[in-house]
C-alpha cells in the first residue's frame, strides 16, 4: 500500500470561516441573510464566488436575491437550471475576461463534485448549510431505520458520515492546483457550536481558521491583490 499525501499546502493556500452573525439554518430568514452576506463578499472580490446550496429552495432564494442585487451592477450571477450545466461551467471559468463582468455561480446537486475551476476564477466557496442527508427520502429512512433496529446510532454511523463526505466534496472545489488561493465559508453555525462539528471539521482539508469577520475581510482583501501569493494572505 502506498499513501500519497496531498500536493497542496492548505494551511497557507486556504482558510475556513463560519460567519457567526448568520441566523440558525432552521430560521426562514437564513437564505436571505446568507445571500446578503455573499453579495457583500462577492462585490469586494469582483465575483470569483461559488455558492453551493443543500436544497433547491435555497438555490432559488439565494440566486434571485443576488441577481436582483447585481442587475446592471458589474457582476453576472449565474444560477443552476437557467443554462445548461456545461455552459454555466464554461462561463464561470472565463470569469472577468475579454471585457466580461466577474461571475457568481449559485448551484446545487452535481456541482458539489466534478466541477474544477483552477486559478483565480474561483477564490470563494460558500456552502449554505451542513449537507445532512434529507430525512424524508425513502432510501435514507430505510437505512437509518435498519441501523436503529440493529442497535446502532444512525446519526453517528450514517447521517454524520454522509454529511462529512459531502462537505469534503464541496470544499474540494476551492483548491485545484498548487498555486490556488481561496476561502471556504460554511454558513452554518452548527459547525462550531455543536459537538459533532469537530468531526466534520476534521473531514475537511487542514485549512487555517478565520475566527472573526475582521479576519475574513482581511483575507478577502488579500485575494484582490494582483498576486494572491502576497504574504499578507499566508
Amino acid at each position: 500500500v502506498l499513501r500519497v499525501e496531498s500536493p497542496f499546502d492548505y494551511a497557507s493556500q486556504a482558510a475556513l470561516y463560519v460567519p457567526h452573525q448568520l441566523p440558525s439554518p432552521s430560521d426562514p430568514s437564513h437564505s436571505r441573510a446568507l445571500a446578503g452576506w455573499v453579495g457583500d463578499a462577492a462585490a469586494v472580490l469582483g465575483g470569483r464566488t461559488l455558492v453551493l446550496t443543500t436544497t433547491l429552495k435555497a438555490l432559488r432564494a439565494v440566486g434571485e436575491i443576488l441577481q436582483a442585487r447585481f442587475a446592471g451592477q458589474g457582476l453576472e450571477v449565474l444560477v443552476q437550471g437557467e443554462w445548461p450545466k456545461w455552459r454555466l461551467m464554461e462561463r464561470f471559468r472565463e470569469g472577468a475576461s475579454l471585457g466580461q463582468p466577474g461571475c457568481v455561480l449559485v448551484a446545487s446537486a452535481t456541482f458539489w463534485e466534478g466541477f474544477d475551476v483552477p486559478g483565480d476564477a474561483l477564490q470563494l466557496v460558500v456552502i449554505d448549510k451542513l449537507p445532512f442527508p434529507p430525512p424524508g427520502e425513502p432510501l435514507i429512512e430505510a437505512r437509518t431505520r435498519r441501523i436503529e433496529q440493529a442497535g446502532g446510532k444512525a446519526f453517528t454511523s450514517y447521517v454524520l458520515a454522509e454529511a462529512a463526505v459531502a462537505l469534503k466534496q464541496g470544499a474540494g472545489r476551492l483548491i485545484r492546483k498548487e498555486t490556488d488561493r481561496g476561502i471556504l465559508v460554511v454558513g452554518d453555525t452548527r459547525l462550531v457550536t455543536m459537538g459533532y462539528g469537530k468531526r466534520l471539521v476534521a473531514a475537511l482539508p487542514p485549512m487555517r481558521r478565520l475566527e472573526s469577520e475582521g479576519d475574513f475581510k482581511a483575507a478577502l482583501l488579500a485575494l484582490t491583490k494582483p498576486s494572491t501569493t502576497d504574504p499578507t494572505f499566508l
